[in-house]
């Protein structure tokens, strides 16, 4: 009984950190405990989010409908400024961090989904990932405004924060669109129906 005690208690002990780095590597850092990130992780996330917006949005604007074209158009607009935004940040030494040059492989892998979409399956793709990938910046952003290290950084994330929170609720309405169009009245993502409800 008492060695089954100590596997159980190592178990247990080991598991912790494995759990913690599953979760940052899927969401980000410390995502689900609320923590603000380190600077230099929150520019990391922040310029992979940027490059996967830019990305996926070009490839929208050849396979998507009207909306998603329309919606892939404001993406790349205001991700290529935040992008900027990052570098000259750096740039001016306000910000000391390195900017990643590749997509992480999480980013790259959503990418590679998006390319090898055929047309009539595209918006299945692009409209679900757009929710989550918005949902995880805006959780970022919304962290390091009110956690951060960097005063100038945080101060930016904080003013950029809307922009984020808009995209998401454009990403919602264009998934809710894509789902009642598939399955008819579908209920909207954002407001599940009552309970009891048919």
């Amino acid at each position: 009984m008492k060695k089954l005690a100590i596997i159980l208690a190592a178990t247990t002990m080991l598991s912790g950190p494995v759990l913690a780095q599953s979760v940052g590597e899927k969401t980000g850092v410390n995502s689900t405990l609320g923590i603000a990130p380190k600077t230099q992780d929150f520019v990391t996330e922040a310029a992979n989010s940027d490059m996967l917006e830019i990305a996926a949005a070009k490839i929208a604007q050849q396979k998507g409908n009207a909306e998603e074209k329309k919606f892939a158009e404001q993406m790349i607009t205001d991700h290529t400024r935040t992008s900027a935004d990052i570098k000259q940040l750096i740039a001016s030494g306000a910000v000391k961090a390195d900017l990643p040059t590749a997509l992480n492989s999480s980013s790259q892998s959503k990418l590679d989904k998006l390319t090898q979409a055929k047309p009539e399956e595209f918006s299945a793709t692009y409209s679900p990932m757009q929710v989550s990938v918005h949902e995880d910046a805006v959780s970022l952003f919304e962290r390091y405004a009110k956690g951060g290290d960097n005063a100038k950084l945080k101060d930016w994330a904080g003013k950029t924060l809307p922009a984020l929170q808009h995209h998401l609720k454009m990403a919602q309405d264009l998934e809710n669109k894509r789902r009642g169009a598939t399955v008819g009245s579908a209920p909207s993502r954002e407001t599940p129906a009552p309970y009891g409800a048919k």
